[in-house]
């Protein structure tokens, strides 16, 4: 089953970018969701796998670490990895201090650095078969 991730807050551009790029390396579904509200409301309606927040969300520029904290103040929800979509080191600090996982910018989306922090969560994990031992 494909992995499921939650993009938030990313203009049409930049969302179709993270999406090209997470459904060819990773073969995930990935949804979109404008902020806050509608990030919640998809959240408590499907599984994901991974949140992926925009720094700034492009609907009203407000600060996408609001939503990383919703998410992790939510019993139901925190449990959920979340990553900061930014290029700033610093900001990226302050997503990890408020429970997020260390995430990216858009300017790193095909570095192999990145992609390794995303198959934590989204490469199929293959199981060798029980019964087969080598000798």
């Amino acid at each position: 089953m494909a992995k499921r991730v939650l993009d938030v807050g990313n203009c049409v551009p930049d969302h179709a970018a993270i999406r090209g790029m997470l459904e060819k390396s990773f073969r995930a579904d990935v949804v979109q969701a404008d902020g806050l509200d509608d990030a919640l409301a998809a959240l408590r309606k499907e599984p994901f796998d991974l949140i992926v927040v925009n720094r700034k969300l492009d609907q009203d520029y407000s600060d996408g670490l609001e939503v990383i904290k919703a998410i992790k103040a939510d019993a139901k929800l925190k449990s959920l990895p979340c990553m900061l979509i930014t290029n700033h080191a610093d900001q990226q600090q302050v997503a990890i201090a408020a429970g997020a996982e260390y995430g990216f910018g858009k300017k790193e989306l095909y570095t192999d650095q990145t992609r390794a922090r995303l198959a934590t969560f989204l490469a199929e994990k293959i199981e060798e078969p029980k019964n087969l031992r080598t000798k």
